[in-house]
């Protein structure tokens, strides 16, 4: 099965093994297309921890598993990736079944090893 984020690998070989917590995502882009599959599995608990501390305020696990699950995702493009910002376009179905856009340039931080996400701007 192809992976979620639209890499092109199996699931197996891309996001699952973050997933899992077997390894962690290498880059911004692949921290990035893990959290798109983790939203697409209503992962709720990968999205909490990959979230940087300073930002879990108000969010939990839950919160992330129900808005995820709300939410019919289709399809992510990334336009552009630097170190620790990645632009990209993540498709999803409204209750009237079209296709809209979340069009966000995020911005992550490298703390002991781990990549997590801080904070977007939204186009």
């Amino acid at each position: 099965m192809n992976c979620y984020c639209g890499s092109g690998l199996e699931y197996a070989n891309c996001c699952q093994p973050y997933h899992l917590k077997i390894s962690n995502a290498p880059t911004a882009e692949a921290l990035m297309r893990s959290r798109y599959s983790a939203f697409v599995l209503a992962d709720g608990e990968y999205l909490y921890e990959t979230t940087h501390f300073s930002k879990r305020k108000g969010n939990s696990k839950e919160s992330y598993t129900k808005s995820a699950k709300n939410t019919k995702w289709v399809k992510l493009e990334i336009v552009a990736a630097e170190f620790d910002k990645v632009e990209f376009k993540a498709f999803y179905l409204n209750h009237k079944f079209q296709t809209e856009v979340l069009h966000e340039k995020s911005n992550f931080k490298l703390e002991d090893g781990n990549w997590y996400y801080v904070d977007g701007k939204f186009y």
